[in-house]
């Protein structure tokens, strides 16, 4: 029986669990009922269990032969983002303002696949560390599990990740040598000015004009700042002022962020946009604060561990499955830091065709479970020797 064939057998037990995970979504650090149902299952399967590491973090430890081969990773984030649910689903979210519209729910069940394969099997020679990972959607899980002494306590020789990708290319494995994901910059730039009547704009600094000036201008910070054979993004994504249709307020907020492979474009696309918010505010006779906040780093893959994820993937499924993509993704992924310290490669696993991730109509196919399942455990099975 091949890989894919004795996960199969259980998929429909892996559906339920990612069914029952996607119904009850957690954010970021909140992943409570996550982390108790994933140190349930590697439990009884006979994986030692580790909690407590960037506070929701769960880690299973597996041994095979001698235990004194490779130290292989396997990482999959558990966190919900903050939407409300549109599928209409049976098994839709069943909290409010929640919702698993990035496939982490689907991630976290074919860790538990791959690990419950391998605890049967113990086809390896090492040991296999799981790692179920809290908060990946900006709040610094990765860093958080770093911090809490991950890699001290469970020293990995490399590391692997991956991500679904709806785009209707279901059981297609795209991975990148070198930068494959973008840093990320997230941004507040409050505006303060002086409110009046709507009816008396000339009594106001009004924050609004300011904002929407100041708006127009960071558009200027790539195409006129940043060489373009630099790939960055300036995206303002949240723009809050004002309760009432004739008060012009006193504040406005302008949110967003930054998108770039390379550290100096990174520092001038943030003192642009500090200088720019500086200038803007003399002009309009406002105060505007500005805070950039550092989230992701780049994510970079070791070409020498893309092939052994495109050699694990071609003995599974064949050598057509691989789209070796040259193109680096202006989206983000903390698994980034933990690239940072132990080499490895993430990549990303097509899925039937439907609706973006961080849609709210956002649907995952659960019949990319055992093969992305049977990738992680292949990986460790051909890594670990």
């Amino acid at each position: 029986m091949t890989i894919v064939e004795r996960i199969r057998s259980y998929q429909e037990e892996l559906v339920a669990i990612r069914r029952d995970l996607h119904a009850h979504p957690e954010l970021g650090f909140e992943e409570q009922r996550t982390s108790d149902i994933v140190a349930e299952r590697l439990a009884s399967w006979g994986i030692e269990v580790h909690r407590g590491l960037g506070k929701t973090g769960v880690v299973g430890v597996l041994r095979s032969g001698s235990g004194n081969a490779r130290r292989i990773g396997l990482r999959a984030d558990m966190d919900a983002l903050p939407i409300q649910e549109t599928t209409g689903l049976d098994y839709a979210s069943r909290n409010p303002g929640r919702m698993h519209a990035c496939g982490h729910d689907g991630h976290t069940t074919m860790l538990l696949g791959a690990a419950r394969y391998l605890a049967e099997t113990r086809n390896f020679e090492g040991i296999a560390i799981f790692i179920f990972q809290p908060a990946e959607e900006g709040l610094g899980g990765a860093r958080a599990m770093i911090a809490d002494g991950l890699f001290s306590q469970f020293p990995c020789d490399e590391i692997y990740g991956l991500h679904n990708s709806p785009d209707g290319s279901r059981g297609q494995i795209t991975i990148k040598p070198g930068p494959a994901m973008a840093a990320a910059d997230f941004f507040d730039i409050r505006i303060k000015g002086r409110g009046a009547h709507g009816a008396y704009p000339h009594n106001a600094a009004d924050p609004i004009v300011t904002a929407m000036a100041l708006g127009n201008a960071l558009q200027s910070v790539v195409s006129r700042n940043i060489n373009p054979t630099d790939p960055a993004v300036v995206s303002i994504t949240q723009i809050h002022a004002g309760s009432a249709y004739n008060v012009i307020p006193d504040t406005a907020h302008l949110a967003g962020t930054v998108r770039t492979f390379d550290e100096a474009a990174r520092d001038l696309a943030r003192a642009r946009i500090r200088d720019i918010s500086a200038g803007i505010a003399a002009a309009f006779n406002s105060t505007i604060d500005v805070e950039i906040r550092e989230v992701f780093s780049v994510l970079r893959n070791d070409p020498e561990k893309v092939e052994a994820v495109a050699g694990a993937a071609a003995e599974l499924f064949g050598e057509a499955v691989l789209n070796r993509e040259t193109t680096p993704r202006m989206g983000s992924e903390d698994f980034a830091d933990m690239l940072h310290r132990v080499p490895g490669a993430y990549c990303w696993l097509g899925m039937e065709a439907g609706p973006s991730l961080h849609n709210p109509n956002y649907r995952f196919d659960d019949e990319v479970i055992p093969l992305g399942a049977s990738l992680l455990a292949r990986i460790v099975e051909r890594q670990a020797v």
